[in-house]
């Protein structure tokens, strides 16, 4: 470990002849090799390193760049005698889906052709001579971004066919980032177009292919065997889950620590485990992301680097759009706690909207959760895992999803929340009723609106931005039951000058309660009746030190009383 700390780079060869900061993870190249997998997908996060372990293997194997074998002199697979003999030695297709982001199923298709149009391109040396009869070359020549879909579907097929007749030996397939074009589908709403044609594509390349020595694909998520992978009964898959290469993507806290040590930063080990530590992968636990390492090393800031290279829409959408027992859930472990749910890691994307475990299964597959624990029921032969957010630099990106979720449509939010500290009823109603007015449809986007169910996907929306913006100020917990019968949420301040706060939410019963202000008055009896402020009083707070306030609501309109 040496070199200069540098910015952006993926390729292999850039990093070693500039000698750009680079931790050795070429002990991969035998683990995958001796494995003796035909088909191997494996999934990690964003930024894990995925793109420069596939320019590695590249490097290392192409018969092309039979010469970079210099790049690997003083890495650790020089030392295998039977690895420097086979380098250089195999033809190698090579592509990569990161950038195929359409917005339409007809524009991903034909950016996937244009991806197969390019290694044509790239091997357009094949056409010389008699290697490829005269069909052959016809196919060839007729490879483009609005072939058909039987050409497209068989055209890493015949590549690979057309590579062993030129070189004398079957090839090594290389897919980088598989499922960027599937996230984006789910998105776009053009899913199952998409499955259907990647799931021909892939079973021409990476099942019936005669000519295929082995393939790696990777990305951030498994896909369901029934959607993408149906065919591929060859396919050896490796999630964060697995045992095997768990060292081989992200740097270990050995490696992180030597790094610290290398660059100056000794003395802030604490700060850097506390940001960017909490990655699991298998039974190798203290897994750190590169991308934010890399860029501590090179600026000594501590900042969320991994958190924001991406829009992260997709983790916003689920959880704001999410039902009321997902923002509770999100609750718990926004506020340093724990959820204890099953994992699915053949994402189903169409499942999203409906299980839980889905949203799970695909935050803790992206890095935005860690595993605690592992625990196998005897009685139900399940596997249930207890997550948590993985770090500092995740929940930071969480908390500022929240925030945006008020602020980016001028409800009010933040001068509500000034009027809720200062005691301004009269401020609370006007500023709470903007609120919902302006954001009570924006948490529930999914067409399942009903009259109990839309309000509690706001106000489970509303507490999770009161813990965002409160947190330096106050402990804040709820006492929550289903159905939003009672919903009762306390504000214990941290500061002994602050008051103690404890707001009730009810929503208007026509068959008891008249007006909203009948409701209003119901929710603050209901914090008498139930003594909510023993709790407060039993921790030193005085009676007159704790503000009760209740919340009715009609619909959008909402009606706050205090006492």
């Amino acid at each position: 470990m040496s070199g200069k700390v540098a910015i952006g780079y993926q390729e292999f060869e850039d990093i070693i002849k500039n000698n750009i900061f680079y931790i050795d993870k070429t002990s991969f190249i035998r683990e995958w090799w001796e494995s003796a997998d035909r088909v191997t997908l494996i999934t990690r996060p964003r930024r894990f390193g995925k793109t420069l372990t596939l320019d590695m293997l590249k490097n290392f194997f192409s018969a092309e760049l039979s010469e970079n074998g210099e790049l690997f002199r003083e890495l650790n697979i020089w030392k295998y005698e039977a690895y420097r003999k086979i380098q250089g030695t195999y033809p190698v297709i090579s592509l990569s889906f990161s950038d195929i982001k359409e917005k339409s199923y007809s524009q991903v298709r034909k950016k996937i052709c244009e991806s197969v149009v390019d290694l044509y391109n790239h091997y357009g040396f094949l056409l010389e001579g008699d290697l490829l009869n005269s069909r052959e070359k016809e196919y060839f020549n007729r490879v483009s971004s609005d072939m058909e879909d039987a050409e497209a579907s068989i055209s890493l097929r015949r590549l690979s066919g057309y590579l062993q007749r030129y070189y004398g030996k079957k090839v090594i397939i290389l897919l980088d980032e598989y499922d960027t074009p599937m996230l984006e589908a789910y998105e776009g709403g053009y899913w199952d177009e998409l499955a259907a044609f990647t799931r021909s594509f892939f079973n021409a390349a990476f099942k019936n292919n005669p000519y295929l020595e082995r393939a790696l694909m990777t990305g951030i998520t498994r896909g369901s065997r029934e959607s993408i992978f149906s065919d591929l009964n060859n396919l050896k898959v490796i999630t964060t889950t697995s045992q095997e290469y768990a060292e081989a993507f992200g740097f270990t806290e050995e490696e992180v620590f030597a790094a610290l040590d290398e660059y100056g930063y000794s003395e802030r080990r604490d700060d850097v485990k506390r940001w960017y530590d909490g990655f699991t992968f298998g039974n190798i636990s203290d897994i750190y992301n590169p991308w934010s390492i890399i860029n501590f090393l090179d600026t000594g800031l501590l900042r969320p680097y991994w958190a924001n290279t991406s829009s992260n829409y997709l983790a916003d959408r689920l959880i704001r759009e999410g039902s009321k027992d997902i923002k509770i859930q999100f609750e718990d472990l926004l506020g340093g706690g724990y959820i204890k749910t099953q994992i699915d890691e053949q994402i189903v994307y169409n499942q999203l909207s409906e299980r839980e475990s889905a949203v799970w299964s695909l935050f803790l597959a992206s890095g935005y959760l860690k595993v605690e624990k592992c625990e196998f029921d005897d009685a139900t032969g399940r596997v249930f895992y207890t997550l948590s957010l993985t770090n500092q630099e995740v929940r930071m990106m969480f908390e500022d999803m929240i925030r945006g979720w008020f602020t980016d449509y001028d409800s009010g939010y933040n001068d509500f929340i000034k009027a809720l500290l200062s005691d301004d009823l009269k401020a609370m109603n006007v500023y709470m009723n903007r609120v919902a007015l302006s954001t009570f449809s924006f948490f529930d986007m999914t067409g399942n609106r009903t009259e109990g169910n839309e309000p509690e996907r706001f106000y489970h929306g509303f507490i999770l931005g009161l813990m965002v913006e409160l947190e330096n100020r106050y402990i804040i917990t709820s006492n929550r039951e289903s159905g939003f019968g009672r919903y009762d949420v306390m504000l214990e301040p941290k500061n002994q000058k602050d008051n103690a706060v404890i707001l009730e939410f009810k929503v208007q019963d026509l068959s008891e309660e008249n007006s909203l202000e009948d409701t209003a008055r119901t929710a603050l009896r209901q914090i008498d009746e139930r003594k909510y402020e023993a709790v407060l009083i039993s921790r030193g707070i005085s009676k007159e030190r704790i503000r009760r306030y209740g919340f009715a609501f009609r619909g959008k309109e909402v009606l706050i009383a205090g006492g």
